[in-house]
C-alpha cells in the first residue's frame, strides 16, 4: 500500500494519485512533536487562567467578549460542533468529503492549531477506512472558514451526526460502537480548530481541478477530430502565429494541436475555403486562455492546501496566540469564479463547433443523418448542448462579488467561496456533457467523409469512442448515448 507523509507538500497531481490509490497517511515524528508541543503550550495557558484567548476561553463570533469558566471549556467545544452543524441541500459527494478529511488532517499537522494528536489520528482512521461523514452543500459563507460543512465533517469524532460507511448511511455512534471506538473528548480550542478553515472550498477546488485538466485535454483532442471532420485548415496552429503573441496557453495549445494533426491526410488536402470560423480557427487563443487560467488557479489551490487556515493560530516558540483571518476564503472564491468562467468557455466554443458540424456545410449532410427530414439526426443534441451552455452562463455570475453581514456585524465581510464552489461543480459536469455531444457529432461526421484520413491520434480517439457508441444510421433515443458519451469524457485520460 502506498503511503503519504502528512505535512509533506501537496500538489494537485500528488493529490490525484493519493485519492486514486489506496493510500495510508503517516504523521512524521517531527510533526507529531510540533502537534504535541502546541497542545502542551495551550494546556498551560488554560490551566494558568490569566490570558483571555478567543475561542479558547471565550464565546465565538460576536460573543468573543463572553468569558467561559474553566470547568465549561470542554462543553464549549461540544456545543460549538452541534450548534454549527446547520447544513442543508444535497449531500456532498463522498469523493469530496474524503478530500476534506485529508486537507483538514494536513492543515492540523503543522502544529499551529492546538489539537490533540489523538484527534488527528481519529481523522486519519476515518480517512483510511472510508468512514465518510455526511456533509451538506449549503451553509458556508466562506469566511470564518467553512463552519457548517466542517461541523458536519467532524461531528462523528464525538459520536454525533451520520457517516457513509460500507455503502450505508448510519448514525456515527453506531459505527463507532461497531468498531470498538469511543467518542473523543475534545479539549479547549479543539472544536474551533476543527471547524475553522477552508477545507470545504479547497476540497471542491482540488476535485474540480483534477477534472478540469482532464477536460482540457479532451477538449483539444475532440476539437482536432471535429476540425478534420469539418475539413478545416492547419495554418492557425503554425508556430509563427503564436511566436508573435506568446501567451503560454496559446503556445501550448497550438503546439498540441499541430502535433495531434501532424500526420493527418485531411489537413493536407486542398481546401476550397480560405479560412475557418472562429470556433476552429481560434482554438489556440480560446483553449489557451483556459490553460493559462488553470495554471493560475492550480497555484492558488496548491498554496491553500499546504496552509494553516483555522483561528486563532498558536506559535509556541514565539509565545504568541494570534487571532487572525486565515480562514477567509476570498482568494479561493475569486479563483473558483475564475475556474467557472474558464471552463465554461471550453463548453461555449465546443457547442459552436457542434453547431457547424450539423449545419450541412462542407460536404456533411444536414444534422449528420441519412434521409434528413424523415430523420432529425443530431438536431436536438445541439439544443441540449445549447441549454447547458446557457445555464453555465448563469452559473458564471460571480459569487465572490457578494457579501452578507453575519454574527451581529463581527463577520462583516464574507467571501461566498462555498457557493462559488458548488455552482462551479455544476459547470464542470455540464462541460463533460457538452464535450461528449461534440464528440458524438464529430465521430458521426468522420464516418461520412474522413475516417481513413484522420491523424493517428484522432483515429485512436475515434476507435476508442466507437467501442462505446456506434454510427447512427437512423433516428434513435439519443439520451442513453449522451449518457455513455458523458461517462467516456469523465473517464478521459
Amino acid at each position: 500500500m502506498a503511503h503519504f507523509e502528512i505535512g509533506t507538500i501537496l500538489t494537485i497531481e500528488r493529490l490525484q494519485s493519493i485519492v486514486s490509490e489506496k493510500t495510508s497517511l503517516v504523521i512524521p515524528e517531527k510533526n507529531k512533536e510540533k502537534i504535541e508541543n502546541c497542545r502542551k503550550y495551550l494546556d498551560n495557558i488554560v490551566s494558568d487562567g490569566k490570558k483571555i484567548i478567543y475561542g479558547v476561553n471565550t464565546g465565538f463570533g460576536s460573543l468573543c467578549n463572553t468569558i467561559i469558566p474553566a470547568d465549561q471549556l470542554e462543553q464549549l467545544q461540544y456545543n460549538l460542533l452541534m450548534s454549527h452543524a446547520c447544513g442543508t441541500g444535497n449531500e456532498v459527494k463522498p469523493e469530496i468529503v474524503k478530500l476534506m478529511l485529508l486537507l483538514k488532517i494536513q492543515s492540523l499537522s503543522y502544529g499551529h492549531s492546538g489539537v490533540q494528536l489523538e484527534t488527528i489520528n481519529r481523522l486519519i482512521y476515518f480517512y483510511e477506512n472510508d468512514i465518510l461523514p455526511v456533509v451538506y452543500e449549503q451553509g458556508s459563507l466562506g469566511a470564518s472558514g467553512d463552519l457548517s460543512p466542517l461541523a458536519h465533517l467532524v461531528l462523528p469524532l464525538i459520536g454525533m451526526g451520520e457517516v457513509n460507511y460500507q455503502d450505508k448511511k448510519t448514525p456515527s455512534k453506531d459505527v463507532l460502537k461497531t468498531l470498538g471506538l469511543a467518542p473523543l473528548k475534545l479539549k479547549a480550542k479543539e472544536g474551533l480548530a476543527l471547524i475553522n478553515g477552508t477545507q470545504f472550498m479547497a476540497a471542491y477546488g482540488c476535485y474540480m481541478l483534477i477534472q478540469a485538466h482532464k477536460l482540457f485535454k479532451a477538449a483539444n483532442d475532440i476539437a482536432a477530430l471535429s476540425l478534420q471532420a469539418f475539413d478545416g485548415r492547419i495554418e492557425p496552429f503554425h508556430h509563427l502565429v503564436s511566436d508573435i503573441r506568446p501567451h503560454n496557453g496559446q503556445v501550448f495549445t497550438a503546439k498540441y494541436m499541430s502535433n495531434n494533426l501532424s500526420d493527418s491526410e485531411c489537413m493536407k488536402s486542398k481546401k476550397e475555403h480560405v479560412q475557418d470560423p472562429y470556433s476552429f480557427r481560434c482554438i489556440p487563443q480560446v483553449h489557451g486562455a483556459t490553460y493559462d487560467a488553470l495554471a493560475y488557479i492550480t497555484k492558488i489551490f496548491e498554496t491553500e492546501i499546504n496552509a494553516v487556515t483555522d483561528n486563532p493560530l498558536i506559535f509556541p516558540a514565539e509565545d504568541l496566540v494570534i487571532s487572525g483571518g486565515n480562514f477567509h476564503g476570498q482568494t479561493l472564491a475569486l479563483a473558483l469564479d475564475h475556474l467557472a468562467l474558464c471552463m465554461h468557455e471550453l463548453g461555449n466554443i465546443s457547442e459552436r463547433r457542434l453547431y457547424l458540424l450539423i449545419s450541412g456545410q462542407r460536404g456533411l449532410p444536414a444534422f449528420l443523418i441519412k434521409e434528413a427530414g424523415l430523420n432529425s439526426g443530431f438536431m436536438i443534441t445541439q439544443y441540449t448542448a445549447a441549454s447547458m451552455v446557457s445555464i453555465n452562463k448563469q452559473y458564471c455570475t460571480p459569487s465572490s462579488a457578494d457579501s452578507i453581514v453575519s454574527s451581529n456585524g463581527q463577520e462583516d465581510h464574507v467571501s461566498m467561496g462555498a457557493n462559488a464552489a458548488i455552482k462551479t461543480l455544476k459547470i464542470i459536469d455540464n462541460i463533460a456533457y457538452i464535450l461528449g455531444i461534440e464528440l458524438m457529432a464529430a465521430a458521426q461526421a468522420v464516418d461520412f467523409k474522413a475516417k481513413e484520413s484522420l491523424s493517428s491520434k484522432s483515429k485512436e480517439l475515434y476507435i476508442q469512442f466507437r467501442k462505446q457508441i456506434n454510427f447512427i444510421e437512423e433516428d434513435c433515443m439519443m439520451q442513453p448515448l449522451i449518457a455513455k458519451s458523458h461517462e467516456f469524457i469523465k473517464n478521459y485520460v
